[in-house]
């Protein structure tokens, strides 16, 4: 075998060939499942997409580059079970665009932190890191304060009801009104939120502030939402240890 590789590598064009047919044979073992995703990929029927808030505040972590150190899939290991929850299901990146699966942790892993901490923790920890956990080596975002960008989010609803996510023409149309509204409970506003989304959403300011709609609101309510999308995995999980 050492031999047939040997005199493969002084021909060129035999290497060439060589690589063109192993890369191949690679490549179809991991897209010609893709094909079939649609039928070996379900989605719940309680899952839901983010609302325009949480969109926001996702779209803040990606600017921010907070996917480069923490990771959204916790692995069909006991040991990633017992520490971050019910290990992640295709279905419930379904409606992410792009999806932050990986491995790379440089952080902990966070697809389940929805309701592990209060929102004053996560202000805290945005705000001074070291304030909350004294030996993290996260940036801090103090700028998160500055005021939240709301006039594109129709667009960006829009967008991804093209791509499949289930926003319809209200939730596009009132994408604005419902993020503000989200961070304001008592506002006449936090019902149609509720009406869009489901009673499950979380309705609160989530900065500690209602007068103001910020970036850090976005990103707390993002996180807060985290692994809370859909009980499916916690569901599945449980079935398993009780067998």
């Amino acid at each position: 075998m050492l031999r047939l590789h040997y005199n493969l590598e002084k021909l060129s064009m035999g290497l060439v060939v060589g690589i063109i047919v192993a890369a191949s044979i690679g490549g179809a073992v991991e897209i010609a499942p893709l094909f079939t995703i649609d039928e070996t990929v379900s989605i719940p029927d309680d899952m839901r997409p983010h609302t325009p808030l949480e969109l926001a505040g996702r779209e803040i972590y990606l600017r921010e580059g907070c996917y480069a150190c923490h990771s959204q899939m916790v692995r069909h290991l006991a040991d990633e079970i017992d520490r971050y929850g019910p290990y992640s299901l295709a279905a419930e990146s379904a409606y992410d665009h792009p999806m932050l699966w990986g491995s790379k942790r440089t952080g902990p892993d966070i697809a389940r932190l929805g309701g592990k901490y209060s929102d004053a923790w996560h202000v805290a920890h945005l705000t001074n890191p070291r304030a909350v956990v004294p030996a993290s080596i996260m940036p801090a975002y103090p700028w998160l304060s500055a005021p939240l960008d709301t006039e594109n989010l129709s667009a960006e609803l829009a967008t991804l009801a093209r791509l499949g996510v289930p926003y319809d023409a209200a939730r596009i149309a009132n994408a604005g009104a419902d993020a503000l509204a989200q961070s304001r409970p008592d506002s006449d506003g936090a019902d149609g939120v509720h009406d869009r989304y489901g009673e499950g959403v979380a309705i609160r300011a989530f900065d500690g502030d209602p007068a103001r709609l910020t970036e850090m609101d976005a990103l707390v309510a993002y996180l807060q939402s985290l692994g809370t999308l859909t009980s499916a995995a916690k569901e599945i999980v449980g079935r398993e240890m009780t067998q």
